[in-house]
C-alpha cells in the first residue's frame, strides 16, 4: 500500500519562557488536580476500610501487596508509552493539554522544575478522576481498589516524578531523594540518556524499570514502523537532525553541575 509521507512538525519556541505566570497553575488546574487526588485517596481509603472489617488473613495481605506492586509496575510502563506518544506523534493542535510544553522540555530541560504541580498534572488528574470514580462507587473488592489506587496515583504523578529527576539532589525533599536512592523513583542518571541523540529511549518516568525492556526489545520502534506502514506518519525520532529536540539550555546533573554542554540561544 502506498502512503503519502507525513511528518509531525511543531512550532515550539527555541527560547526559555520568561513569563513567570506561565509556570503558575490556574484555579481550574488546581481544581482538577484536587479532584484526581481525591479519587485516588478514596480508592486507597476504601480498600483499607474494607480490609479493616475483615478477619485477618495472610492470603488477603499477600493479594493486597501484589496488587499494589502490580499497579506500581504498570504505571511505569504506561508513563513510558504516554511519553513516547507525546514526543513522537502529538501535534500542536491541542494547546489546552500543554503537550507543546511537554515537548519544549527537550529544548529547555530544567524548565519543568519551575512549574507548579497542579499546572503539569491537571490533565492526567482529570483522566484519573474520570476513570477511578466509577471503580470507587461500584467496587467493594479491596484488592481491586488497592491496585487502582496505586496505579492511578503513580500514573497521575509520573510527570512530577519526571520533574524531580531534573532537580539537583540537594534541592529535593529528603523523602524524594531517599525514594530515588532506593530505586523506587527515577533519578536523573537514569533519565539523562533520553535527552541525548537520537532521543528515542528511556521514556518511562515513574521508576524507569521498564526502560531497559522497551529499549532492548525495540518494541516501540516496531510500533512506529507498523504505524508508518498503516498511516504514512513518521515519528519525530526518525528525523535527522532533530533540531527541535536539541537542548537550547544546559541541563544540571544531580549535584547541580552542568550535565549537557548545550549551546544556549
Amino acid at each position: 500500500m502506498a502512503h503519502q509521507q507525513k511528518n509531525i512538525s511543531t512550532t515550539t519556541s527555541t527560547k526559555p519562557i520568561n513569563d513567570e505566570n506561565y509556570y503558575r497553575a490556574t484555579w481550574a488546574h488546581r481544581a482538577w488536580f484536587a479532584t484526581g487526588c481525591t479519587a485516588v485517596l478514596i480508592s486507597l481509603a476504601k480498600s483499607i476500610l474494607i480490609i479493616s472489617k475483615m478477619p485477618p488473613a495472610p492470603k488477603t495481605c499477600l493479594h493486597l501487596t501484589l496488587a499494589a506492586a502490580l499497579g506500581y509496575l504498570l504505571s511505569d510502563l504506561v508513563s513510558g508509552i504516554y511519553h513516547w506518544a507525546v514526543d513522537n506523534y502529538y501535534g500542536s493542535a491541542a494547546p489546552h493539554l500543554r503537550i507543546e510544553s511537554f515537548r519544549a522540555h527537550h529544548q529547555h530541560p530544567s524548565e519543568i522544575t519551575k512549574c507548579e504541580t497542579a499546572g503539569i498534572l491537571y490533565t492526567l488528574a482529570a483522566v484519573t478522576a474520570a476513570a477511578v470514580t466509577p471503580v470507587n462507587v461500584f467496587s467493594g473488592d479491596p484488592v481491586l481498589l488497592a491496585f487502582v489506587g496505586v496505579f492511578a496515583g503513580c500514573s497521575m504523578f509520573s510527570i512530577k516524578f519526571h520533574a524531580w529527576a531534573h532537580v539537583p539532589r540537594k534541592r529535593l525533599p529528603a523523602v524524594v531523594a531517599a525514594l530515588q536512592d532506593a530505586g523506587i523513583l527515577m533519578r536523573l542518571s537514569q533519565h539523562a540518556p533520553h535527552h541525548r541523540p537520537p532521543y528515542n529511549s528511556n521514556y518511562c518516568t515513574v521508576s524507569g524499570i521498564w526502560n531497559r525492556v522497551l529499549d532492548e526489545t525495540k518494541v516501540l520502534a516496531a510500533v512506529e514502523a507498523a504505524l508508518y506502514r498503516v498511516t504514512g506518519v513518521r515519528p519525530r525520532s526518525w528525523s535527522e537532525p532533530i533540531s527541535e529536540w536539541t537542548p537550547r539550555t544546559q541541563m544540571l546533573d544531580e549535584t547541580g553541575q552542568f550535565l549537557i554542554n548545550s549551546k544556549t540561544k
